[in-house]
């Protein structure tokens, strides 16, 4: 089918609905996202495959599979799409004023500080709609690789070179106990006198957990006990109720340690030391307001340093749910 024919027969709307099937892996979950009925998308999807001469997508059972066209067909919408995106950006400039959409997922640990990035982006860029969608470092890494954000900020990056990464900031890991624990005066404490209370863990799949575990298979510790806990909130609180000890983020707890309601408990090895990156894979190109994002933070990363002090300049000792607001 030749080109002209494409032309008059394409639709923006076939080519955004194709996007998220594809993306999604699903008529129904892309329906969902969109807005539309199940029935809306197939057809949608139907005539795309009509005005291109061959199918895209194909079920076994209850499996969408994803077929060699519909990845070629994915590479050019994505370039389409970017560059009206780029369009509807460089007429909002020329206006004065920068718009679109940044959908950004971050690991849970970093919860902590991307909204503060978010907030200094927002200031600059007030007409900018933002999403944040918070998860683990595994189903971060599922959304990666399906390409449902525009930047992935986590730490524990794969070696990948499929991925282009931009390292932001130090996550510090420090083990927590309560106030007054046996541990605390116990002299020179290991991480087996450690591993000999309850453990308060994320489920597998958290990185901060992952981090813990690899450092004792290290070390040869064992964690015989363990107890499992949705969040880092309901891991603190775990922990100021005695219920067990835990290897939290620094920034997540500096609060409680400043009130007396946490203790960090020295041990070898810690604090461990992750950085936050932000991540897009190299074949999915950002959208212009996810480059101007990427490019900001870029631009402004010593400043971020500073502001959170990094682990070789101690935290403030207000903690960082008081730090002062950052300049715009």
């Amino acid at each position: 089918m030749s080109s002209p024919s494409l032309l008059n027969r394409l639709t923006f709307r076939q080519l955004q609905v194709f996007q998220e099937v594809h993306r999604q892996r699903s008529y129904s979950r892309a329906a969902e996202q969109l807005g539309l009925t199940q029935p809306a998308v197939s057809a949608q999807i139907r005539q795309l495959e009509q005005a291109l001469g061959q199918p895209l997508f194909k079920y076994a059972g209850k499996t969408l599979h994803v077929l060699p066209a519909a990845d070629t067909m994915a590479l050019s919408t994505r370039e389409i799409i970017g560059q009206l995106s780029r369009l509807q950006m460089n007429l909002s400039d020329i206006n004065g004023k920068i718009s679109g959409e940044l959908n950004i997922a971050a690991v849970s640990s970093a919860q902590y500080v991307v909204p503060y990035l978010l907030a200094r982006f927002r200031a600059h860029y007030p007409d900018v709609r933002m999403r944040l969608k918070v998860c683990n470092r595994s189903q971060a890494l599922e959304r990666l690789a399906e390409q449902k954000d525009d930047v992935v900020i986590m730490a524990m990056v794969p070696d990948d070179d499929d991925l282009v990464v931009m390292p932001i900031l130090e996550n510090e890991l420090i083990a927590v106990v309560w106030p007054n624990h046996p541990l605390l005066s116990t002299t020179a404490p290991t991480l087996t006198d450690f591993a000999r209370h309850y453990v308060l863990m994320r489920e597998p799949g958290s990185g901060v957990r992952n981090a813990f575990e690899q450092l004792a298979a290290d070390q040869e510790v064992g964690l015989p006990h363990r107890i499992e806990l949705g969040t880092n909130e309901a891991i603190k609180q775990g922990v100021m109720a005695h219920l067990g000890v835990a290897v939290l983020p620094r920034l997540a707890v500096q609060l409680e340690l400043e009130q007396g309601l946490l203790a960090s408990l020295p041990l070898p090895h810690f604090p461990l030391r992750r950085a936050w990156c932000a991540v897009h894979r190299r074949d999915h190109f950002p959208t212009p307001v996810a480059e101007l994002f990427i490019r900001f933070t870029r631009e402004h990363l010593d400043e971020y340093r500073r502001y959170f002090q990094t682990p070789s300049s101690p935290l403030p000792s207000h903690g960082v749910s008081c730090l002062p607001m950052l300049p715009v």
